[in-house]
């Protein structure tokens, strides 16, 4: 399975960037996404940057990737990377609540 993952960057030059994603640099092709400045996050497929990400959105996907590590690891503890999840029920996004009838 291949997966695109977040990666910041730490240094620009003109048609790549070196990237961190948090063990190791990497340097990772910056065609697609043009222009990127240092600590912009990237999702890295395959080494090249496919799409800028804000903050947020790239430290979710860490997790989730960390998840994934850590279970097929062995690992099941994945809880502290799923605090929002954590002790509340599921929520269905606005436009499927009208589909679902109330019982």
């Amino acid at each position: 399975m291949c997966i695109g993952i977040p990666m910041q960057v730490v240094e620009v030059h003109e048609l790549h960037a070196v990237c961190n994603d948090g063990s190791q640099r990497v340097t990772v092709d910056t065609t697609l996404v043009g222009q990127v400045n240092t600590g912009n996050w990237l999702l890295v497929f395959l080494g090249a940057a496919r799409e800028i990400l804000d903050e947020s959105t790239a430290l979710a996907m860490h997790d989730a990737v960390e998840a994934v590590s850590r279970v097929m690891g062995g690992n099941h503890s994945v809880d502290d990377l799923f605090k929002d999840l954590v002790d509340r029920e599921p929520q269905l996004p606005p436009h499927l609540k009208s589909l679902v009838q109330e019982q």
